[in-house]
């Protein structure tokens, strides 16, 4: 297992999962960076919100044949996977957080690919739903495949976090669960994580490691975020508090639904989800002290989320918040 050193000459970098948000900062960051970059994607339309200096191969990260042609022998020097399933659905999860990944390990194993960085999720340290243990399950191949490798595991996006923005321009109330003080992150955006994703390639001290990070400090609790908000849109702050009670409730309810019924199976699971942000912090974990540590989560980039959310405001800036938004 070889270790990256910096080196001014560039990297052929294969991105995948590049036209998901994160992806297209990491796309940003590795072009900048100077490194040869060909992004896999489904279609020749990915070309819109990619670099003009990134390549683009239209592939199917599910079929295994495509991904051995795309990884071909002596064509790249490393991976860069952005990867994750949309909905976070079983079904998906698996199918994508580590089928999918384990195609492109494999491929790029056999093609004498050296490095292979990975875009995983702080919340798989306190693994309670089936794409925590799917990211998990992948991590550990990844470890043990002899390749050099570093995990990134970042808190909270920007885009998880702007899912109310639409309540808070109608007049509505922030809607916080409990007293908004359950859980903190420290929230970063997608270019500073696509720079500290490119930095793995080149820095010897992110190789072979578990990296936690988040964005420049303090950590953030959901009452916190929404008092920025509010102050973004020059309005005065007002919440409405939601118990976790009612979302337990809706969880038991689709549970039982979901043993006659796959669709109720996934809206169960995407409830325990929603629960789970509602009540997890995504810091740092201390096993030890049985509490999430904001102080041991690593800090990265310039870019605040009061910024973006008053970027987003005075319309400068837009959100695709898909399936992910969490608030």
């Amino acid at each position: 297992m070889s270790t990256p050193t910096p080196s001014d000459k560039p990297l052929r970098v294969l991105l995948l999962g590049a036209t998901g948000t994160a992806g297209q900062g990491t796309a940003r960051a590795l072009v900048a960076a100077g490194h040869a970059v060909t992004c896999a994607v489904r279609s020749e339309a990915a070309r819109d919100v990619l670099p003009r200096r990134a390549a683009v191969e239209v592939a199917n990260v599910t079929d295994a044949a495509d991904m051995a042609r795309v990884i071909a022998p002596g064509r790249f020097d490393a991976v860069v996977s952005c990867l994750a399933s949309r909905t976070g659905a079983p079904g998906d999860a698996w199918a994508i957080d580590h089928d999918a990944q384990l195609l492109a390990l494999n491929a790029a194993t056999a093609s004498g690919v050296r490095q292979f960085v990975l875009l995983s999720a702080i919340c798989v340290q306190k693994p309670l739903l089936e794409f925590q243990r799917a990211k998990l399950a992948f991590e550990d191949k990844l470890k043990a495949s002899g390749l050099t490798w570093s995990i990134v595991r970042p808190t909270a996006f920007f885009k998880s976090l702007s899912g109310q923005i639409a309540r808070v321009r109608a007049g509505k109330p922030f809607l916080l669960f409990g007293d908004g003080t359950l859980t903190a992150c420290k929230p970063i955006s997608d270019d500073d994580l696509g720079r500290f994703i490119a930095s793995c390639l080149t820095d010897p001290e992110k190789a072979n490691r578990i990296l936690p990070i988040g964005g420049p400090g303090p950590a953030l609790t959901a009452r916190q975020q929404g008092e920025a908000l509010f102050e973004a849109a020059g309005m005065k702050p007002k919440f409405r508090r939601v118990p976790v009670a009612m979302m337990d409730a809706i969880i038991g309810l689709a549970a039982v639904l979901g043993r006659f019924s796959g669709t109720w199976a996934d809206r169960a699971e995407f409830a325990r989800t929603g629960r789970y942000y509602a009540t997890e912090s995504m810091l740092v974990w201390d096993e030890a002290a049985g509490r999430y540590d904001p102080d041991a989560t690593p800090e990265f980039g310039t870019d605040t989320l009061d910024r973006h959310y008053a970027r987003l405001i005075a319309g400068e800036a837009e959100v695709d918040l898909r399936e992910h938004a969490v608030f």
